[in-house]
Parts: structure tokens; C-alpha cells; sequence
């Protein structure tokens, strides 16, 4: 990692700042017009759209990008090659082998299939510089000890090191146990990982003591009540949005979580008033373009300016998955549809910060309900949702309810999805099977 090029784009980062939202669509453009000049003609899948606007340019999801990988990447890898590369290091548990000079991963592939990405060191100084900008709460030659626990290590998190910045990997393979036991010898100032794994660390107490002062939640939707914990437990939560295809969203030091606009060109796709889908083209990928990539993801704006006074599109929460979305039989009408949203409100009203719950559609009207609690709380939750259910219309009482309070048995190593509509998700992974 050449230290330069990250502090120019740590630089960047930091004095790029917009006065309103017109300045930031210039700014986006001029962004746009110099990807299509320079990175856009060395993709052979996008080279018959050039000259065209944005809006012409084809969707994008991750089967297209993998099913057109070879002609889509500008690094000229073939994606047998690629995989190849990527399972080994999964296997290995050793990430640091590359091709050529490119690194490699593997996404986690909650939504049925997995794809890979390609990131050369140009693009990982950029992430890094951006990345440290974005995050760090006291700049980059404050000291700082940070944590990061990930289902599995790339070189593009080792470039985060610097004369200042002390970096290690906890792997989320590895025994839990005895990451806490490396954590209480590390003793960190900052801890990155998905909030389940956030929400363990903050029920032990034997890290009660360690001198964490900002915790930053990745991978996972941050949900009201896990978010509640940490912040009872630790001075500052943030939270970052970042997937295979870029990232997408951090919080500004106020704690209010922002879209990159100033790395990412977002188009939302309309649900409603206030949720949408993003639609992502992403100015910092050149070995493997994003241009219009839909993403499964359900966003929610708020209705107010950050006090912080950024002009970046300000997020109220990533709600999680469209395809989570429950589907219930109406009153007055043959479906309602429940978002996540509603159903993270509902346990945050009826349930202890500290109980971990699932809510799991198996049925067009069948719900399973599990909480780690007593059966008194577990049905006064059930009746709580019962009555919010009422007043959205659905047909309360054609529903089948199984209930549980037994232990939620959890794989760190996947995402945590509290609310799911399983219906969706079997439907999904056969769509994906019957396409390969």
C-alpha cells in the first residue's frame, strides 16, 4: 500500500464538501464523464452503451455481474480463475494471495448466490483514504487501535495501516472465545463488526473495562434494539453500509448516517414516500465497474437536514432485504405488506434491549415467533403485534402463530436477518439454482 496515495484520498475525502444538493449532481456528473472516458471503454459488456446517458445504461444485479463477469471486468480475469482464487483463500483462512496485482474476495450470499469482487491497490488506497476519512473520530495521526472482526479478511482491510493506526483481524471462524480473550490483551479504542457480533460483546463483562470508545457496525442491518444496547455500552455507535458492490453509507460525527454521494451516483427507486430502492453507479470501481446496480436493500429517508450540515442524502435506517417483506392476507384487501421496520418497532416497544428475537414468515399466513424470554413476555409480545397488525388491516385472526422462547441459535459467520419471510427466500434460491 503506498502511505501517498492514501493520504490523497484521506485529503480528498476530507475538504470535499458541497454547499447544496446542485453542486453535488455537478460534481457527480463531471464524476460520471470521466468514468466513461476512462474506465467505461476498457469493459467489453459496457463498451456498446458509451456516448449514452446514464438512464440508457442496462440494471444490473448480482447474477447479471456474474453471469457477464468476464466481459463486465476490466482486469481481463476470467471468473473460473477468480473463484478458484477466492475459495482457496475461504478454505485457507489465508487472504492475502492475489492475481497479479489484483485482490480478490467472495460476498456472503444471503440472497442465494454468491459473486466475487476484484479490487486493484489504486482502488484499495482509495477505499482506505476514504474509509479512514469517513470513520475515524479523531483524524489519522490520532492513535488508534481498532478491531475488526469479519466473516473473512482481504487485503483491501490491511491497507488501513499506518505509522498511527494499529489494525487487527479477528476472524469470525475462529472460536469466539478466544477472540475475547485477544481483544482483552489487544485492548482496542475502536471495534468494527456486524451487530450480532457488537450486541455479544456488549453483554460480556469481562470487557467492561477495555477502553472502547467508538463502535461501527458492518454488514448487517443495525436494528433499533441492538443499536439501544450499544449505545447504553459504548460512547459512540456508527454504522457503515458497505456491500460487495461499494460503499454505500456511513455515519457523519454526529452519528446520522449519510449515502456516499461523493463516491456513488444513487438512483432511488420508488416504494413509497419515504423507502426506496437503491440503484448504485460507483465512481471508485474500475477493475470490476458498478453502473446501475439494483440492490435488494430498502432504504428509508429522513424527512430532516442533518444538523451536521452535510448536503449527502441523510438515511433514517437500511431497513433490510425488499424480499423480507411480510406478505399478509387483508381485511378489506388481498395483501398487506409489512416492512421490517414495523416489526423491529413492535419487539423494541414489547421487548428488553438485552432479548434476542425472530420473526420468520413460513406460511402465507402462518408466523413463527421466537424470543429468548419468558413465556409471559413472549405472549404479551405476540398480543403487541397482534393489535399493530389490526391497525395496518391484516386478517388477525386467520393467522397461525407458533411461538418459542428457546435459545435463537446463531452462526456469526452469517448475516443476521431477524425478520424474514422464508416464503421469499426458498422462492429465491430456487430461482437462482434453476438458472445454473
Amino acid at each position: 500500500m503506498n502511505i501517498i496515495s492514501l493520504l490523497y484520498h484521506y485529503w480528498q475525502c476530507k475538504r470535499l464538501k458541497f454547499n447544496d444538493r446542485l453542486q453535488l449532481t455537478h460534481y457527480q456528473q463531471r464524476q460520471w464523464e470521466k468514468f466513461t472516458r476512462k474506465v467505461l471503454p476498457k469493459s467489453p459488456y459496457f463498451y456498446p452503451y458509451l456516448g449514452k446517458p446514464l438512464a440508457d445504461f442496462p440494471l444490473m444485479n448480482k447474477q447479471i455481474m456474474m453471469d457477464n463477469f468476464d466481459q463486465l471486468n476490466t482486469a481481463y480475469l476470467k471468473l473460473d480463475e477468480v473463484l478458484e482464487c477466492a475459495l482457496a483463500a475461504e478454505h485457507s483462512r489465508d487472504f492475502r494471495p492475489t492475481l497479479g496485482k489484483y485482490s480478490v474476495g467472495l460476498s456472503s450470499g444471503t440472497s442465494g448466490k454468491r459473486g466475487v469482487f476484484l479490487v486493484s491497490p489504486q482502488e484499495q488506497a482509495k477505499w482506505a483514504g476514504t474509509i479512514l476519512a469517513k470513520l475515524l473520530p479523531n483524524g489519522l495521526f490520532h492513535p488508534e487501535k481498532i478491531a475488526f472482526f469479519l466473516r473473512a479478511n482481504n487485503n483491501l482491510y490491511n491497507a488501513v495501516h499506518s505509522r498511527t493506526i494499529s489494525f487487527k483481524f479477528f476472524d469470525l471462524f475462529s472460536s469466539f472465545e478466544e477472540s475475547i480473550q485477544r481483544l482483552i490483551t489487544y485492548q482496542p479504542n475502536i471495534i468494527v463488526a456486524p451487530a450480532q457480533v457488537l450486541y455479544q460483546l456488549a453483554l460480556d463483562e469481562r470487557l467492561s473495562n477495555l477502553p472502547v470508545k467508538k463502535v461501527i457496525s458492518v454488514a448487517e442491518v443495525l436494528d433499533p434494539q441492538t443499536k439501544a444496547l450499544l449505545q447504553s455500552r459504548f460512547e459512540q455507535v456508527g454504522e457503515v453500509y458497505q456491500a460487495t458492490e461499494g460503499f454505500l453509507a456511513s455515519t457523519c460525527h454526529l452519528g446520522h448516517l449519510h449515502l456516499n454521494e461523493d463516491l456513488l451516483i444513487v438512483e432511488q427507486e420508488a416504494i413509497d414516500e419515504h423507502r426506496f430502492i437503491p440503484i448504485i453507479t460507483d465512481f471508485s470501481r474500475s477493475s470490476q465497474p458498478i453502473v446501475r446496480y439494483r440492490l435488494d436493500d430498502v432504504l428509508v429517508k429522513h424527512p430532516e437536514p442533518c444538523p451536521c450540515g452535510s448536503v449527502l442524502q441523510r438515511i433514517e435506517k437500511i431497513e433490510g432485504r425488499l424480499a423480507d417483506t411480510l406478505t399478509l392476507a387483508g381485511v378489506s384487501q388481498p395483501e398487506v405488506l409489512i416492512f421490517a421496520d414495523v416489526c423491529e418497532r413492535i419487539f423494541a416497544q414489547a421487548l428488553p434491549i438485552y432479548v434476542d428475537y425472530q420473526l420468520d414468515q413460513i406460511a402465507k399466513n402462518q408466523l413463527k415467533l421466537t424470543a429468548c424470554c419468558d413465556e409471559l413476555t413472549l405472549k404479551a409480545c405476540q398480543a403487541h403485534f397482534i393489535s399493530v397488525f389490526n391497525q395496518l388491516g391484516v386478517a388477525t385472526d386467520s393467522l397461525q402463530w407458533e411461538l418459542s422462547n428457546q435459545p435463537i441459535s446463531r452462526t456469526l459467520t452469517d448475516k443476521r436477518r431477524r425478520i424474514r419471510n422464508l416464503i421469499h427466500l426458498s422462492a429465491n434460491k430456487l430461482s437462482v439454482q434453476c438458472s445454473q
